[in-house]
């Protein structure tokens, strides 16, 4: 008899426990660690929480089974890895040197002077024998601290004299009321 009473008292202290995480935390998915534990204690099936937080059964059981062998420790979350990189970190180096220091007409594509995300995308296909989308390539520059500015253009005939006359009027044009 005395065993249940225990079994009630440990039960009724882990929800205690989960009640105030789920108080304290804001984190989202900590929060639902949480709820998730917190209803296999208050007497739902697996299925049943899973059912309620969208979730498959089988991560139902590992939150429960990593709560009971680590407490609130073992819900924490881990590093998430994420896809493998398409590009390893001398095809990196290799890129950022081809775009920094090349104009695409010097890696073979004929009349562009310009870098755009679609030209790096094509010389990285072939040059690396990969496939990757636009979007992966515009992460990938972001990532390697490459921005792309399109080009602005200077005219070769314009009068530095009627510049600086237009400047001096529009200044005094955007004074008056």
């Amino acid at each position: 008899m005395s065993k249940i009473i225990e079994d009630a008292e440990l039960v009724q202290k882990n929800i205690d426990e989960l009640k105030l995480a789920m108080k304290n935390t804001k984190n989202i998915r900590m929060y639902k660690r949480y709820t998730v534990v917190l209803r296999h204690y208050e007497g739902y099936s697996n299925v049943q929480i899973a059912e309620m937080v969208s979730l498959e059964k089988h991560a139902v059981s590992k939150y429960i089974k990593n709560y009971r062998n680590n407490g609130l420790l073992g819900l924490e979350m881990k590093y998430s890895t994420g896809a493998p990189r398409k590009l390893n970190k001398d095809q990196e180096k290799i890129l950022i040197e081809t775009v920094t220091g090349h104009t695409p007409d010097e890696v073979g594509f004929e009349s562009k002077k310009n870098w755009t995300i679609e030209l790096i995308r094509q010389w990285v296909m072939a040059t690396f024998a990969i496939t990757i989308k636009h979007s992966s390539m515009a992460v990938i520059l972001h990532r390697l601290n490459l921005s792309y500015t399109r080009p602005t253009y200077v005219l070769k005939k314009a009068d530095k004299e009627k510049q600086e006359i237009f400047k001096k009027d529009f200044e005094n044009l955007k004074k008056t009321p």
